[in-house]
């Protein structure tokens, strides 16, 4: 006899998300803090990119400023930005800790108190709005120091300072952070080694992969500390989801976009199921990589599984065989899918992707799911009247969200969703304001001017009725 609680029974689809679900934004330190030489900060990887702040062998004087020398200035103006997403419903913002507020030049001893008590007036300001702070460790950013003077991941002796960082942090921030990621987009090493582990961009594939291991044992110690220190506390990872459907049915396209797929579901294999795949150690001996691993790395990989997956999900690819098919893509190369528009710059709109790749991820893993960041980056018009009218980001967004919603319906655990810069914020890459995210305008713009005067778009009452109705509001 069947128990009714494992009677499926039909109805009608529910039109919300689960009553628990977690709205909210997305953001990164590097990207709209600022205040880059305040408070013992010290200079990250970030601040290196082009268009960063500065050139490490300039002295103060002689460097050329960079518009990330202030981003949006949210170091200062937090309260204000904090109050803006209340105002929309937030019950989440996922932020970063820049590594190097905590450890300026990350092989310190002892922590940097000022940028320790920074954060704590971050989590108390969210507390007092009732927003549950989600927060990553590694987002894009780490001390540039540990690449002049240990060559970055590469070198063993970063799982340390890593470990010594969540320690710290998991200490600090224990009563009031209870969700945490470890890296940002942690695949994201192979397409951007020195943004992912500091390595220079011609890094060959071995160093890379062998700096990637270190990275990951990093990652599993900091899974294992969080359990440890945080017991109520659940921490994931985190990948970039590029996800890539066969270009034909041709057997040699299904098998193109199974390889292509392997490339990123491999760091979310060893994060989940605790160890190396076959398909990547056959990867390792068709191309002569050889992992330099110690005693005890496969048992701390398999000791910390994470205890949800998240990802980012922006656009899906095509693979085929054929490599005249590709062109490059939002960093990642990919063949264009005909089937699909494209965003201003360049990115395949595709949000039955995101269904495709909940389902994907879900059937995979069987963890909890959570949307970490998506968004629609555009250039926003104000008109005369100071108004932003960006329906075309209010479409994909909702799009997005129905998909979520019925992934949720095809039996999908979905945690939350966050979308990416819920106020405009500096791209990481090329430092651009012009490429806007955000419910919120900010007035600066790619050259560094700018009152940085904060204003409402229309897509902000859009996502604050979508939240408040839990996406009972959502168009189909």
């Amino acid at each position: 006899m069947v128990s009714e609680t494992h009677l499926v029974t039909a109805g009608t689809p529910m039109a919300t998300f689960p009553d628990n679900f977690l709205w909210g934004g997305a953001i990164a330190a590097n990207q709209v803090e600022g205040s880059f030489d305040k408070d013992g900060k010290g200079l990250s990887t970030s601040d290196m990119l082009p268009k960063g702040i500065l050139n490490p062998h300039q002295s103060r004087e002689e460097r050329t400023p960079g518009i990330k020398d202030l981003a949006i200035d949210f170091y200062n103006r937090y309260p204000e930005d904090i109050a803006l997403f209340k105002e929309m419903g937030f019950n989440c913002l996922r932020l970063s800790i820049a590594w190097t507020r905590i450890f300026p030049k990350g092989d310190e001893d002892t922590p940097n108190e000022a940028g320790l008590a920074y954060y704590q007036k971050i989590f108390d300001e969210l507390a007092k709005h009732d927003i549950t702070p989600f927060v990553t460790l590694s987002h894009y950013e780490m001390p540039y120091a540990l690449t002049e003077t240990y060559g970055g991941w590469a070198d063993r002796r970063l799982i340390g300072f890593f470990e010594r960082y969540a320690r710290t942090v998991f200490d600090a921030y224990k009563d009031k952070v209870k969700l945490w990621l470890t890296f940002n987009e942690i695949n994201m090493s192979l397409h951007a080694p020195f943004t992912g582990v500091g390595l220079p961009e011609d890094a060959a594939e071995a160093e890379i992969y062998q700096a990637i291991h270190h990275q990951l044992v990093a990652s599993a110690r900091a899974v294992r500390l969080c359990h440890e220190i945080v017991p109520n506390a659940r921490i994931g990872n985190m990948l970039l989801g590029a996800i890539n459907y066969p270009y034909t049915c041709n057997p040699d396209d299904v098998i193109a976009a199974m390889n292509e797929n392997n490339k990123w579901l491999f760091f979310g294999d060893v994060q989940t199921r605790g160890r190396y795949p076959g398909y990547m150690l056959r990867y390792f001996r068709d191309n002569g990589i050889e992992i330099q691993m110690e005693e005890g790395d496969l048992e701390e990989l398999a000791d910390a599984s994470v205890d949800f997956i998240s990802f980012s999900y922006y656009a899906s690819g095509c693979a085929s065989a054929d490599p005249k098919q590709k062109e490059v893509g939002n960093i990642v190369d990919s063949v264009p899918n005909p089937y699909l528009a494209k965003s201003q710059w360049g990115w395949l709109i595709d949000p039955k992707g995101l269904r495709i790749l909940l389902n994907f991820l879900y059937d995979r893993y069987q963890k909890p799911l959570f949307v970490v960041e998506n968004g629609l980056g555009a250039r926003d018009e104000v008109t005369v009247n100071g108004e932003i009218f960006d329906d075309y980001r209010i479409s994909y967004l909702n799009d997005h969200l129905v998909q979520a919603r019925e992934a949720t319906l095809d039996g999908v655990e979905l945690m939350g969703f966050t979308s990416w810069g819920p106020i405009d914020l500096v791209a990481n890459s090329t430092a651009q304001m012009s490429k806007r995210y955000g419910y919120i305008y900010v007035d600066r713009h790619d050259d560094g001017t700018g009152t940085l005067e904060r204003k409402r778009k229309k897509s902000f009452h859009w996502y604050k009725q979508v939240i408040a109705t839990n996406g009972a509001s959502l168009k189909t």
